[in-house]
């Protein structure tokens, strides 16, 4: 029961913040702007807390799951020389994407922070080598300063494998630092080819998600199959188990066994290789200083927006689908697992970027399509008519219920 409460303050509480926030862009860009906000209500339902201002009224209300802003005509056209649709198209533009660009900022900061205080990053000395690998061969030496790979400067430990990642296995030109001395050396990168089966596990072995065009998709392995046994392996739920098997060196099939609703499928697969390239070096951490921390935060956080951006790519490419998409139920589930503080700010970061880049995809209803709206309306330098404009909302609004049902009924399995 105590376990209950607890995940359930932590959802509150994630939500609370994050819808606070998001609402909270629109209102202050709205008065900034002269635009009058009739009502700003945290939360829908009943109100249990109300106080009327000057001119808005502040509600919170009993369901924590939402929030609004209700501004002088927004929802139908009005003459009041303050009204949301008699300002401006820019400063209408700036309150609505005003809301996803708070998300956006909040989390880049609590990133930061995160990432900053977490130690520093790994520079591009190198402390070890690794026997049988390209660098130890070539006559690189533990101490020596990676500083350039094929004309590109090289200052960490992700600058070198950016670098490595564009020679796909070909000869690259190192310069290395030692001992004051600018020294230069060709080397061709170490192949390592591993296994790759496009699915991934939760920690009791379900299959959350399978990658289209993968090895797995083409055998029929599905989203939330349980994985039972591999190469005849008894798993018992251990996803270590299961990753060790799938991984074991010399098989060029892999048996599967998993349970799909009450039977058991046995599927036969064989897997596809990727190679990856390293120079066999461990590079040192950068010195422990706070400016070092600072661009360890920076790395972080650039990695961070570039995963959310990479993620929306591939939904919009077809290379993840729908059914990998996790919604309020998903989202509450991996909320109420966290771990620590550190791991919930984490999570608030995460969702908090993906609400604010979601909110602002033109698609009717949400922000963007709002957006997309006044863009149309300040090309034809006339208002769309407004009958026009609230179908076109509804129909958005109609794809997103539908889109958010299906995402839950898919969370829902994978979680039971």
């Amino acid at each position: 029961m105590i376990s209950f409460l607890l995940s359930a303050i932590k959802i509150i509480i994630l939500l609370g913040v994050l819808i606070t926030i998001h609402e909270l862009g629109h209102f202050i860009v709205a008065k900034l702007c002269k635009v009058r906000v009739n009502e700003f209500s945290i939360g829908f339902g009943p109100a249990i807390w109300k106080k009327q201002g000057k001119e808005t009224k502040y509600t919170l209300r009993l369901i924590p799951l939402g929030g609004f802003n209700s501004l002088e005509g927004e929802e139908e056209r009005s003459d009041d020389e303050r009204s949301f649709s008699q300002a401006s198209i820019s400063k209408r533009i700036a309150i609505v994407v005003a809301g996803a660009t708070v998300n956006i900022l909040f989390a880049i900061i609590i990133y930061f922070i995160l990432s900053s205080t977490g130690g520093t990053y790994v520079s591009n000395e190198i402390g070890e080598l690794i026997d049988g690998y390209a660098a130890k061969e070539a006559g690189l030496e533990s101490g020596d300063k990676i500083i350039e790979g094929n004309g590109q400067k090289i200052s960490s430990k992700k600058d070198l494998k950016a670098v490595l990642e564009k020679t796909q296995g070909k000869e690259i030109e190192i310069k290395i630092e030692r001992n004051g001395e600018v020294l230069s050396y060709t080397i061709k990168p170490t192949e390592v080819s591993s296994k790759i089966t496009g699915i991934y596990l939760d920690d009791k072995c379900k299959i959350i998600a399978v990658e289209k065009e993968s090895a797995s998709e083409r055998q029929g392995i599905k989203a939330n199959d349980v994985l039972l046994k591999v190469n005849g392996v008894l798993i018992n739920e251990d996803r270590n188990v299961a990753l060790q098997e799938i991984g074991k060196e010399g098989l060029n099939i892999i048996t599967f066994v998993v349970k799909r609703g009450n039977q058991e499928v046995t599927i036969e697969l064989e897997p596809d290789y990727k190679s990856t390239y390293y120079l066999g070096v461990v590079l040192q951490p950068a010195e422990d200083t706070f400016l070092n921390r600072c661009i360890n935060g920076v790395m972080q956080t650039q990695d961070f927006l570039f995963s959310i951006v990479d993620n929306l790519k591939q939904l919009f490419t077809g290379k993840v689908g729908v059914d990998q998409m996790m919604g309020p139920v998903g989202i509450s589930e991996v909320v109420a697992k966290t771990d620590g503080v550190r791991e919930f700010f984490e999570m608030m970061a995460l969702i908090s970027l993906s609400l604010g880049v979601t909110n602002l995809l033109p698609i009717p209803a949400l922000d963007g399509g709002k957006i997309l709206i006044l863009v149309i309306e300040a090309i034809r330098r006339k208002p769309m008519k407004q009958e026009t404009e609230i179908n076109i909302q509804l129909a958005g609004f109609a794809i997103l219920i539908a889109i958010s049902l299906y995402v839950t009924y898919n969370d829902i399995l994978r979680i039971f």
